[in-house]
């Protein structure tokens, strides 16, 4: 299986070189690697000093880079559901071109990016797949979408498919348009399918995710609520890269003053973020472009650590033998954490980030004992009895 690799971090803080730095070190170290983006700004290329096309193209030894054509991507993933959508919106009287404009989806592309993410990594082909991912914001709610679509499918789609059957005669005699058929509805169903598979991807054990931030106190408090709002969603973060480090030696009275300021927050960074690990990549005296540099700035930022190993530690979420949820949420407080049942569903919010977990069958015939939340774990005990309401 491969190894995936996932950066994030606030827009600007240098997440697309340390993506293609670690990526162009793990070509080096006789990894085949693939690194891709699902940031629509494409400047992993640019990273790189080079462009791409449609498929992976070998940039340097062991070094493959995939710029996802989305245009082509769409027509093969959800094609169907396109021109169904654009046929509807004809029939109500738009002309073509609107259709065309309105039938496209809102953050198609970074979706589309995840599910060419999952046929290369299931391809075989690559030991190390590195993802460099959107500004933090963008990321959450992407990763964020498998879950939430998986809730609506599995409660609205059977209901929906003995709908669609029952009333499709009427609907097209009274209201003269055309219902989803069939292989319509298969379409959003293997999207669907595509999606969770996505998922469980990148929450399993052989993927991580790494902060990348710079020591200045906004960027801190934005990775802090990443870290907490990645662990709701049961995404595993195993290491934080703090990048343009000042360096301390020869500093003129107005560096000195960054470089007193960086080193009272990469003090917080160590105290917020233990005990992962904490790479540093100094300030640099020109762009990194290129995987000479990058290469570089790769030695820097790991040093003698092995960024490739796989993660360690338990996964987000467990259930104990015992019956017992635990659920980490690194650096929450507890008036930011609010919990709710929902027949066989616990309902977790955490700031302004909520997630609908559905309970194994062996919790969900049982109540809530207690919930507490101690040493950034949540930990939820049932008792025996029916769920509550």
């Amino acid at each position: 299986m491969s190894r995936v690799l996932l950066f994030t971090g606030k827009g600007g803080v240098g997440k697309t070189t340390a993506a293609a730095a670690t990526a162009t070190l793990a070509a080096r170290s006789g990894r085949k690697t693939l690194v891709v983006s699902t940031d629509t700004a494409h400047s992993l290329a640019d990273a790189l000093g080079l462009t791409a096309g449609g498929e992976p193209t070998e940039v340097s030894p062991g070094l493959y880079l995939h710029q996802v054509d989305t245009q082509k991507a769409l027509e093969r993933q959800w094609g169907d559901l396109r021109d169904y959508a654009r046929g509807f919106l004809t029939e109500l009287g738009l002309d073509e071109i609107t259709a065309e404009e309105i039938t496209v989806l809102p953050g198609a592309e970074e979706v589309i990016a995840l599910l060419e993410l999952r046929d290369q990594a299931r391809s075989g082909r690559w030991d190390v797949v590195v993802i460099d991912c959107a500004p933090t914001a963008e990321t959450l709610r992407l990763l964020a979408l498998p879950e939430a679509l998986d809730w609506h499918v599995n409660r609205l789609l059977p209901v929906g498919r003995r709908l669609l059957r029952t009333l499709s005669p009427l609907v097209r005699r009274v209201a003269q348009v055309s219902v989803p058929e069939d292989h319509v509805i298969g379409a959003g169903e293997r999207l669907h399918r595509g999606l969770m598979e996505v998922r469980e991807l990148l929450t399993g054990p052989d993927a991580s995710v790494r902060l990348v931030l710079t020591p200045e106190a906004v960027v801190l408090a934005e990775a802090r609520r990443t870290l907490t709002s990645l662990s709701l969603y049961g995404y595993r973060v195993d290491a934080v890269i703090a990048n343009r480090v000042f360096p301390a030696d020869g500093a003129d009275p107005w560096r000195q003053r960054w470089v007193a300021a960086q080193a009272r927050h990469l003090a917080d960074v160590e105290q917020s973020f233990a005990p992962l690990p904490v790479h540093t990549v100094p300030y640099l005296d020109a762009e990194p472009i290129g995987t000479d540099a990058l290469a570089a700035v790769a030695e820097a930022m790991y040093g003698e650590a092995d960024p490739f190993a796989p993660p360690t530690g338990d996964p987000p979420l467990r259930i104990t033998p015992e019956g017992e949820l635990i659920l980490a949420l690194p650096l929450a407080e507890k008036d930011e954490v609010d919990l709710a049942r929902k027949g066989d569903e616990l309902i977790v919010n955490a700031g302004s980030y909520r997630r609908v977990l559905a309970l194994p069958t062996a919790l969900a015939r049982r109540s809530v004992q207690s919930a507490v939340l101690r040493d950034g774990l949540l930990r939820v005990r049932f008792q025996s009895g029916g769920p509550d309401d």
